[in-house]
């Protein structure tokens, strides 16, 4: 497959999903949705990929030569199910090509900072989203590696950030 070829929902193997953003350690989403529900979350990377800005939480968007930076979320035995029905649900995913998808979740290769690359559901901007974010130019602090919180510089330098609210209750994820 290539690094943006929307892959047919049909795998039977649960796949790790990459997070940047909100869901990351120590964000709102987080809490929300991946507190108690995950087996691991380790660094990782997502190559060919930029971050914008968007109202409150970032888009990543396929661009070759860049990095997004974020962590390798394993759901808890058994709850991988409820899992991507929940993050499906936050992310505004309604299935392949739906034009009301706010993302598309599409199977990328994220590395492990060894280098190990491992398949995961990555949530990149829907196509539409994606063409508006590159026209008006909204990227989130041009770099070669991206990552996103809220705050100023001197806060995203320290790496503590103070979290957005989060878009969706996860009472109405289940």
């Amino acid at each position: 497959m290539t690094p943006v070829e929307r892959p047919q929902e049909t795998t039977t193997v649960p796949l790790p999903f990459f997070v940047y953003g909100t869901l990351r350690p120590g964000e709102v989403n987080h809490d929300l949705f991946l507190r108690g529900r995950t087996a691991s979350e380790e660094p990782a990377t997502l190559p060919d990929a930029v971050l914008y800005d968007g109202p409150g939480y970032p888009y990543a968007v396929h661009r070759p030569g860049t990095t997004v930076v974020g962590e390798l979320i394993t759901a808890a035995p058994g709850g991988y199910g409820a899992l991507l029905a929940a993050l499906d649900q936050l992310e505004e995913y309604e299935g392949p090509g739906r034009p009301g998808n706010v993302y598309d979740r599409i199977a990328r290769d994220a590395l492990r900072p060894d280098g190990t690359a491992v398949r995961a559901w990555v949530y990149l901007a829907s196509p539409l989203i994606a063409r508006d974010l590159r026209e008006r130019g909204t990227e989130a602090r041009p770099r070669r590696e991206s990552t996103w919180c809220v705050g100023d510089r001197r806060e995203r330098r320290e790496a503590r950030c103070r979290a957005p609210r989060p878009r969706h209750d996860p009472k109405d994820a289940a």
